[in-house]
């Protein structure tokens, strides 16, 4: 164990069954949190990059299993906000000194690529950076909104098993799913991507393909969490324990990709009362606050007991872990 952590430290490179026994055994967790943690600081430092997360529309024409804004879903009050709310959001976070927008919604094709080109535009005046995480989109569509100046794409793959995949995603293609990401990649976005941890049925063998399915498309961002069921979903009587693991999951993808950025996910801290820091000291060095108004927010309920951020303690915590907040707009810069 302690070699194969060796390997990963030093070459950022391992086999499907070198990262299965580092998932599968406990026994040197800390020792692979604190590599985790120092890869981090010698390749992105000690900055923390703020996202402010703006959740424009909980209207979905997926049915996904695991999400509580599934089509579905009656228990639920749809919205969706307009150009100019969401602008307005925008404004507010970009006041508060935020250098990215996360523009997140529900497959929501309400939205056409020329209606969030013209957001983009508006947004952008700001000199800030543009994140999009909106689902899948025609080539051209992804296009459009990068010729309107977007510069990122968060698109989760959930899982790379296929089979499961399958399951957990009705009437979803896995192979589209994957030829999104590559577009995005051919388009120049900086490319997110990421996985859900304690599925039904998920394998340490899926989860070392999911990591190496990360560093093969060369992932610029990797966002992931614990499942945690939705009451109003198939998988509501499903356990939501995967903290643990995640978090390894995501300090072996850091061994793995040194230099990408990587969020300490609001799932961590719903499943873990002290989640977002323990991930920030396992590899993590970007948050993404929620700038949607108190009312949308509590709809956009992906999974229940989504926790907030409370500003006035956030840099009075980072300070207690040695961390600061970045001023840039948090750009991976490659060094690998």
């Amino acid at each position: 164990m302690e070699k194969i952590l060796e390997k990963a430290l030093k070459y950022h490179k391992l086999s499907k069954e070198e990262i299965i026994e580092l998932l599968k055994n406990n026994s040197i967790n800390d020792k692979i949190f604190n590599a985790a943690d120092n890869t981090r600081k010698k390749y992105v430092g000690d900055e923390i990059h703020l996202r402010a997360l703006i959740e424009f529309s909980n209207i979905c024409k997926r049915n996904c299993f695991y999400c509580g804004v599934r089509s579905a879903n009656k228990n639920i009050e749809r919205y969706r906000l307009s150009p100019n709310d969401i602008i307005t959001l925008a404004q507010n976070a970009i006041e508060r000194g935020y250098k990215t927008i996360v523009l997140q919604s529900a497959e929501d094709e309400y939205y056409t690529a020329e209606v969030l080109a013209k957001i983009i535009k508006e947004i952008k005046k700001n000199d800030v950076a543009v994140t999009l995480s909106i689902g899948e989109r025609s080539f051209d569509e992804y296009k459009v909104m990068k010729d309107a100046g977007a510069d990122r794409f968060l698109l989760r793959i959930e899982t790379t098993d296929k089979e499961l995949y399958k399951k957990l995603h009705p009437n979803m293609d896995f192979d589209n799913r994957v030829q999104c990401l590559k577009n995005l990649k051919k388009l120049g976005y900086e490319t997110g991507t990421g996985c859900l941890v304690g599925l039904p049925n998920q394998t340490i063998e899926s989860l070392a393909d999911d990591i190496l399915f990360f560093k093969e498309l060369d992932a610029d961002m990797v966002g992931l969490g614990p499942l945690i069921p939705h009451k109003d979903t198939p998988l509501k009587d499903f356990p939501a324990n995967g903290f643990e693991l995640s978090l390894k999951v995501m300090a072996i993808t850091r061994l793995l990709m040194p230099d990408i950025n990587i969020p300490a996910t609001t799932a961590m801290e719903t499943i873990h009362p002290n989640g977002r820091i323990i991930a920030l000291q396992s590899g993590a060095n970007v948050l993404m606050p929620n700038f949607t108004d108190e009312l949308h927010r509590n709809q956009y309920e992906i999974y229940p007991g989504k926790k907030s951020i409370d500003y006035t303690k956030l840099e009075e915590g980072f300070k207690k872990i040695g961390r600061t907040i970045s001023k840039s707009k948090g750009f991976r810069e490659k060094t690998t």
